[in-house]
């Protein structure tokens, strides 16, 4: 199993495309190459932390998370309201955590800090919410799709290490 971040899918949200300049002609093209990236990532067994903002019309969450592969965690965001954290297909809802991987503290929530917990003892804070606009800190990482390239990303290749496999991430 591996575990995967993301944020700010903004699934069936066309005013996503121009507030961030996204590159694709319409919704339909940019859910689909959201999605194929997704899949081409994460495998039905892998997990994946959602940062929040998810999509636009709640009602279509339950079928979207459906079409996605791997275990899906919400963390949620400033779109999301109730009703998308109630969706059939989240193996948890929440607004802030801390995790351990790979023996670093990864403090989670959809918007970036200034500070952190074990901030200064090497943790690592990942976040969504800029769409890739901030300037970087040490050890914290917008992980959003706007940030990586439309899809989920790895610890790996957030740290640029070698994957287990002695690849390149």
């Amino acid at each position: 199993m591996t575990v995967f971040f993301t944020a700010d899918t903004h699934f069936g949200d066309h005013r996503t495309i121009n507030i961030h300049r996204r590159p694709f002609a319409g919704v339909a093209e940019m859910d689909a190459a959201i999605v194929a990236g997704w899949n081409a990532a994460v495998g039905p067994d892998d997990e994946v932390w959602h940062l929040g903002d998810v999509a636009r019309r709640p009602a279509e969450v339950a079928a979207l998370l459906a079409r996605l592969n791997g275990t899906k965690h919400l963390l949620r965001g400033n779109n999301d309201d109730a009703a998308i954290g109630e969706a059939a297909g989240w193996a948890s809802v929440q607004d802030y955590t801390e995790l351990t991987r790979s023996g670093v503290l990864l403090v989670l929530c959809h918007y970036p800090f200034r500070s952190w917990n074990g901030q200064h003892r090497g943790s690592i804070n990942l976040h969504g919410h800029s769409h890739g606009k901030l300037k970087p800190v040490p050890r914290q990482f917008d992980v959003g799709v706007d940030a990586r390239s439309y899809r989920p990303v790895t610890l790996d290749a957030l740290l640029l290490r070698p994957t287990a496999a002695g690849a390149a991430p």
